[in-house]
């Protein structure tokens, strides 16, 4: 059987002006990277901002586990599904981090015959949207530091700097750190810390920012410490505002590559939803609206993380309204909920399945609480057997959802055109009441705990004694009307991991929580979650090579 960098590789693409052209984009709309990437030009938004929008559609799925799900495989599949049906369709995804590609998740460009391409390019550096969110990220931390370092103007307290470096790999013993030490032209000694920059308030700035302007705006709001008089310092304090945006000018433009069938895909930003806001770029998602009839984009993670925070952040602040959720299982990931070993899942075990299927029915209920018809989708695996498909499909229609057989990973677009029909029909005749779960009015710790009920299933909320003290900051500074971004572990519906299938009644444990004012969110960090991931004991990066000809392997 071919890997998914094998099938990448044999695959014959197009030049990225053909795909563009197929979406009625002309050449003097692209910057081009190369023969088979390109930014969108800030032009072609002028062209096209006043057409009408076309539907949209969200792809997520169940708490991830060990067996693995397939999300943005199923998102490409369907629209390589799409494509095929005549339908003009469009994805919109996010960029895949280096820390995952060379740790334990792997890359995010899809699988087996539902990727886009070039895989390589997308999976390492690409376009150089997260080197530059990283440049500009950790010069804004060098000007704090210099700041104080020249006299400290401003009168910030060390001991209140909030703000954190970043570095998009896995590297847990930069979680904390001492800078400073040396001698006195070596700065100020106090304690410091990193996040994976997927976490960064910028990554997050960029993905909802509207326009250039809105970007500048949003980064000068930054909150990077606070003064001894407990007042906070921003970014345009520091005078660092103007040079964080050069340093993201290029970044801020989506980016065109396609599908092993050359349906084009706009893949830009890319957070992760247990640490961050978990979608792609406002701007992406909404170019892709205006040159598609469809337009397909995912948020990462379990329904519980990125499609709650795509429905009550993205949505909300950018004005969107989905049309349909397709919402991706596979057959051993609820066998696993249902407390299968790993080793087992091959096996039919219909009172497995039985038992995890109740993860997958929180997640229909999740969802439908937000007004959003849904279609269960099963990502075949050649294991599955007709019984224990049976029994999810009978599952899911007493619930109210459409369902389909999604075979993508091994046929492409044809193995996607059940879905696909289930999709259009959705769109075509079940009209989307879309609304958000909570009101902006509410307190901080009211949000925190309608999503932390109405979405995990948890029965109470506890608060550490710092977490109360910094809502209590939030709300006096005038914060209190952002929506709440948690920050939670993605294999449970709980803040513990080992939690599977549909825990209940449990308390959510809340040990942080920071305002991210440029972004416009509340970060909630709970149980032991973290924002700097670790590597495991072996790598992926441990099997990946290059060839003396240049050539990548390994990568998957």
């Amino acid at each position: 059987m071919k890997t998914d960098i094998q099938i990448a590789q044999e695959a014959k693409l197009e030049h990225i002006r053909d795909v563009a052209a197929h979406a009625g984009i002309v050449e003097d709309e692209l910057e081009f990277y190369g023969k088979y990437k390109a930014k969108l030009s800030v032009g072609l938004w002028d062209r096209i901002k006043d057409r009408e929008d076309g539907k949209l559609v969200l792809v997520t799925a169940i708490n991830p586990t060990p067996a693995g799900e397939g999300k943005t495989t199923t998102s490409i599949g369907l629209a390589q599904a799409m494509a095929k049906l005549g339908k003009n369709a469009m994805l919109a995804l996010r960029e895949p981090s280096l820390g995952p590609c060379f740790g334990i998740k792997g890359g995010a460009a899809g699988g087996g015959y539902a990727q886009v391409v070039p895989m390589e390019d997308l999976n390492l550096h690409f376009t150089g949207d997260f080197h530059a969110i990283t440049s500009a990220n950790n010069l804004l931390a060098a000007m704090l530091d210099n700041h104080i370092q020249q006299g400290n103007s401003l009168g910030i307290d060390p001991r209140q700097v909030v703000w954190k470096r970043c570095l998009d790999m896995n590297d847990r013993v930069l979680r904390n750190i001492v800078v400073g030490l040396g001698n006195k032209l070596d700065g100020m000694v106090r304690e410091d810390h990193f996040v994976i920059t997927v976490a960064s308030e910028i990554m997050a700035i960029l993905c909802l920012a509207d326009d250039l302007a809105d970007l500048k705006s949003r980064l000068g709001r930054i909150i990077v410490a606070y003064n001894f008089d407990g007042e906070p310092i921003t970014a345009d304090d520091l005078k660092a505002t103007g040079a964080m945006a050069a340093l993201l000018k290029d970044a801020v433009k989506p980016n065109m590559i396609q599908t092993l069938e050359h349906t084009p895909a706009l893949v830009h930003g890319g957070p992760f939803a247990n640490i961050a806001h978990g979608c792609n770029s406002v701007r992406a998602t909404k170019m892709a609206l205006k040159l598609s009839d469809i337009t397909i984009t995912e948020a990462g993670f379990g329904a519980d993380l990125g499609a709650e925070k795509f429905f009550d952040i993205k949505c909300r602040m950018a004005g969107l309204r989905p049309d349909a959720v397709v919402l991706v299982a596979t057959v051993r990931a609820l066998k696993y909920n249902g407390g299968v070993a790993k080793a087992d899942l091959a096996q039919e075990n219909l009172d497995a399945l039985a038992k995890g299927i109740v993860n997958l029915e929180k997640h229909i209920e999740n969802i439908q609480k937000y007004g959003v018809s849904v279609i269960v989708t099963l990502n075949s695996f050649m294991t599955d057997t007709e019984a224990e498909n049976e029994f999810i499909r009978r599952f899911c229609e007493e619930r109210g959802c459409e369902f389909a057989l999604s075979e993508v990973w091994e046929k492409g677009g044809e193995g996607g055109i059940a879905l696909a029909e289930k999709v259009l029909d959705t769109l075509e005749n079940k009209k989307s009441d879309f609304h958000t779960l909570y009101a902006d009015g509410l307190s901080v710790k009211e949000k925190i705990e309608t999503v932390a009920k109405e979405i995990y299933g948890a029965g109470g909320v506890v608060y550490e004694p710092s977490a109360e003290k910094q809502i209590a900051r939030i709300e006096a500074l005038g914060f209190g009307t952002f929506p709440v971004c948690m920050a939670k572990n993605q294999y449970s519906l709980s803040d513990d991991a080992q939690k599977l299938g549909r825990p209940e009644g449990f308390d959510i444990h809340i040990r942080e929580v920071y305002v991210s004012s440029g972004a416009g969110f509340v970060v909630v960090l709970t149980g032991a979650i973290m924002t700097m991931p670790g590597l495991p004991k072996v790598p992926a990066a441990n099997g990946i090579d290059v060839t003396d000809d240049g050539k990548i392997t390994g990568l998957f």
